[in-house]
């Protein structure tokens, strides 16, 4: 699929940023539309379904926080890159909570920018059927513990309750069972998971380790299932 067939949306209030993101994204290839306004957003992302979401957090109306809730509440897994403010760690701890894949922080490069979009943007495609035949196991059900993945649908099942999953959570747990029963450096992980281009620390790892557990129904601090290798990495078990 080439740019000109992928289609972002950008949701900004600040008339510059926003001006200057369509000018840079449309200038690498991708169809772009955009809105200022948080309400607008959900409505207009309905009508225009776009591949990616590069969503801010503080936005009028309603925050960058709630939309991403309410995408990931009704089974949206349009990949969102959340901006948030210089230095606020919190605003990236909360979107990631929310349902965010990942995040750049304001002021940002360019470079960095469309690296994270691309990045996210391959791996939607790794768990889509649009990217082609994919690995005879890769969409087969998951059992961790309680939970049962269903990779196709982006779906935990634990007892009666069906919880989304975000693409990035899903990649994170489908990589993990390729090589279950071993360690993975951290590293490792955020070289396949988040991509060689990868800015961003290993707490952002630790942080998507803790949603999975939470949805998967491992207790976070007496896990059974996602095990943390102190001083390496993770293991699926």
């Amino acid at each position: 699929m080439s740019n000109a067939e992928i289609t972002l949306f950008v949701v900004e209030d600040d008339p510059s940023i926003r001006f200057g993101l369509e000018e840079v994204l449309r200038g690498a290839g991708y169809l772009v539309h955009s809105c200022a306004d948080g309400a607008d957003a959900l409505r207009e992302i309905a009508e225009h379904l776009p591949d990616l979401l590069v969503l801010d957090v503080m936005l009028p109306g309603v925050s960058g926080y709630e939309i991403a809730r309410q995408l990931r509440k009704t089974g949206c897994r349009i990949p969102i890159l959340m901006l948030t403010a210089k230095g606020q760690e919190i605003d990236k701890v909360v979107g990631l909570k929310a349902g965010a894949d990942d995040y750049v922080t304001k002021p940002f490069g360019i470079n960095e920018l469309i690296a994270r979009i691309e990045a996210l943007l391959r791996r939607s495609r790794n768990w889509s059927d649009s990217s082609g035949p994919a690995p005879e196991s890769s969409q087969d059900p998951i059992e961790v513990g309680r939970a049962k993945i269903d990779p196709s649908a982006y779906e935990a099942i634990v007892g009666d309750t069906v919880i989304p999953l975000t693409p990035r959570e899903m990649e994170l747990i489908g990589f993990l069972h390729q090589h279950r029963g071993r360690v993975l450096s951290r590293d490792r992980i955020l070289e396949v998971v988040w991509g060689v281009k990868y800015f961003g620390t290993t707490r952002t790892l630790d942080q998507c380790v803790a949603q999975v557990r939470k949805k998967i129904g491992d207790d976070g601090r007496t896990p059974e299932f996602l095990l943390t290798v102190h001083g390496v990495g993770y293991k699926l078990v």
